[in-house]
């Protein structure tokens, strides 16, 4: 496996992949590997001749007072699970490599990601899309794998290559979970004991209210019950939110085609999931 921090370096390789006729599949990730993003690189695997994962901390998509200067930084444990992965590249960029000191152009995708974690996470998804299309570029694979924990940003980076033409194949991978049901995330590393054992009852709550909307229960009702029920066991909501899963707009009772979106913190601890719906 080889480790590569410039776009030179990644470019070269990239060209004599392209000069062999060789399929690539990209996986973008900020690092602190888990189970979740080594499913993403054996899915992608199946898909590809070779596989790039980058490891990159995007600084612009961290507002104000997040957590952006203590996000865990693991690449030399994430490199060794790569390697266990047969992973062909791991692309480890620095900041000042993928952001100028004089950089002017950010990239904004509008409506879907106004709402949700758009709307209490001001400029993250211009970060988002930012730093994809940079890595798009950069890479420029034929394939590139998400995990589908964070929807609302596989939409975002789905309507970006739509918009802007890109020749990429986005894949969708199903969020993993631990056995509990939490979804897996960097930063459920964060939960102190006490919030690690509450932290499941985020996904029995999406559970519950999926349960709700098939039985023909009102929308708005199932939403205040469920935000009720997190309150109750400790979280602080942001959102709880039926929509449809084609475009992210709140959903109403004639839509069949459903995804629950929350986002709720445990102490300091902001955790997202989602589970979608077929009434």
């Amino acid at each position: 496996m080889q480790i590569l921090h410039t776009v030179s370096d990644i470019r070269h390789c990239i060209k004599n992949w392209r000069n062999a006729g060789q399929r690539i599949a990209f996986v973008p990730t900020m690092g602190n590997l888990h189970a979740g993003h080594l499913q993403l690189v054996q899915e992608a695997k199946h898909h590809a001749d070779k596989v790039i994962v980058s490891i990159f901390v995007n600084p612009t998509q961290f507002g104000v007072n997040e957590d952006f200067a203590d996000y865990p930084r693991t690449e030399t444990a994430d490199c060794e699970k790569l390697a266990a992965e047969s992973c062909d590249v791991v692309f480890l960029p620095t900041v000042e490599m993928i952001y100028a000191p004089n950089a002017q152009t950010t990239v904004s995708v509008s409506d879907v990601s106004k709402n949700y974690c758009g709307s209490s996470r001001a400029g993250h998804f211009d970060g988002v899309a930012t730093v994809v299309c940079k890595l798009f570029n950069i890479v420029q694979p034929d394939i590139s794998l998400f995990g589908l924990k964070d929807f609302q940003q596989f939409v975002v980076i789905l309507t970006l290559v739509r918009d802007l033409h890109l020749p990429i194949e986005l894949i969708g991978v199903p969020t993993v979970r631990e056995l509990d049901g939490l979804a897996m995330s960097s930063r459920n590393g964060y939960l102190n004991s006490v919030a690690r054992e509450t932290a499941p009852k985020l996904y029995q709550t999406l559970q519950q209210a999926r349960d709700e909307l098939i039985a023909g229960q009102a929308i708005t009702v199932v939403e205040q019950h469920a935000i009720t029920k997190l309150t109750q066991a400790g979280f602080i909501v942001d959102y709880f939110k039926v929509a449809k899963r084609s475009d992210l707009q709140f959903a109403t009772l004639d839509d069949n085609a459903l995804i629950i979106l929350v986002a709720a913190k445990l102490d300091t601890t902001r955790l997202i999931d989602n589970l979608w719906v077929d009434k």
